[in-house]
């Protein structure tokens, strides 16, 4: 029976094709705007952990104040007492930054410079495109090597293999450093930027460039299975005891990705609230529609009473038809949607998640739509008397 009812309202639509495209604009709108913007929400969000996995999504950033200075708490050891008093942490990297400028032959750069221990490249999992990091031995030599992040080796040597090569940094006076390595092209994570950023050991930096009385921050590793988000609360927790709250700041990449996806996906919701206002739209002209089809066919109705169907089948039939309308708008507007999601993606460059959670809530708000807005023109039709409908002209 049900599948009887099915052939008829698709034959019905067959016939009067016009009128049942402009019935299920509404319906394939809805579902295609729920759907493209769930999928980006969805991406968007999973984009944006990627970019936080890459960085390390194990980490946690420690900035000091400048106003911390005069607290000498935040010097080089400090690394070796937070991990004394706070659970989860593998290694404390401190760094120590400026700006300055840089010159090789006739081109002068202001950059970023960072004095840095040997490991802090692994741990930020900076790779290389050419040479070798700087060594634990060439921190406490106090050596003159360099690290160049991509954009300032791009800029000051445009031809060729900068490794191998001389710069000279300017303090108060400028000093020859050697080129040993240079970074492949990688994107700023928790305050840490690399491309346009020179590093030189960390001792080096104190003693050759600038006096250190407190670190620009600190690069803290999480051990694995450690959750980040609780050892950035604990960090948080004891420094408000040791220092208060307005000397330091704290960031962590899984805290971070926490707070994109609680916001994305918020906004996806409103949105595709927003959007969901057409599926009502629509439920109105499968209503319509459904009105003037019991219409049309109040003799066919009542030769079905006449011959002994029951209003329960003649209210099924119809609440099959509108239901048939609503699923077959719905999985229109799902490939729609999915098409517009997966063009956007492509032309920002991210990678496309498709939210099932869309495919669920819009057919399945699709058939509520069909049931809710047919029971109307059902409940007419199983109500009409055989002998006026088949009187009816």
């Amino acid at each position: 029976m049900v599948w009887e009812n099915i052939k008829i309202a698709l034959t019905s639509m067959v016939h009067n094709k016009m009128r049942t495209l402009l019935s299920l604009l509404g319906i394939i709108i809805g579902v295609a705007a729920v759907v493209a913007i769930l999928n980006l929400g969805q991406s968007v969000s999973e984009s944006i952990t990627e970019s936080m996995n890459v960085g390390g999504i194990d980490m946690v950033n420690i900035f000091p104040s400048g106003s911390s200075r005069e607290l000498n708490v935040f010097d080089e050891a400090f690394g070796g007492t937070l991990m004394n008093n706070v659970d989860g942490i593998e290694a404390v990297l401190p760094v120590a930054s400026s700006t300055t400028r840089v010159r090789s032959g006739q081109d002068i750069l202001s950059v970023s410079i960072s004095g840095v221990t040997s490991n802090f490249f692994e741990v930020n999992n900076a790779e290389l495109l050419y040479g070798e990091y700087f060594t634990a031995l060439d921190n406490i030599n106090r050596r003159q090597v360099v690290v160049l992040g991509k954009d300032v080796a791009d800029e000051l040597f445009p031809v060729g293999n900068a490794v191998g090569s001389y710069v000279s940094i300017f303090r108060q006076s400028s000093k020859r450093y050697l080129v040993v390595g240079v970074l492949d092209e990688k994107d700023s994570t928790l305050g840490n930027s690399f491309d346009n950023t020179i590093f030189i050991p960390l001792n080096t930096y104190g003693q050759r460039f600038r006096r250190i009385s407190t670190m620009s921050s600190y690069t803290c590793k999480v051990y694995d299975g450690v959750d980040a988000t609780v050892v950035s609360d604990n960090i948080e927790n004891y420094l408000n005891d040791l220092v208060g709250s307005d000397y330091f700041m704290v960031m962590s990449a899984a805290s971070l990705v926490e707070m994109s996806q609680e916001v994305m996906n918020t906004l996806s919701t409103f949105l595709a609230a927003i959007a969901a206002i057409s599926l009502l739209v629509g439920g109105i002209g499968i209503m319509n529609i459904m009105l003037v089809s019991v219409a049309e066919r109040t003799r066919e109705i009542g030769i079905r009473k006449a011959l002994g169907a029951s209003p329960g089948v003649i209210m099924g039939q119809f609440l099959v038809e509108a239901l048939t309308l609503t699923i077959i708008g719905g999985l229109i507007g799902l490939l729609i949607g999915s098409l517009i999601s997966y063009a956007i993606v492509n032309l920002a460059g991210w990678s496309l998640y498709f939210s099932y959670s869309a495919v669920v809530l819009s057919i399945g708000f699709s058939m509520f739509v069909g049931v809710f807005f047919g029971w109307y023109p059902a409940a007419k039709a199983s109500k009409l008397d055989p002998i006026e409908s088949l009187s009816y002209e």
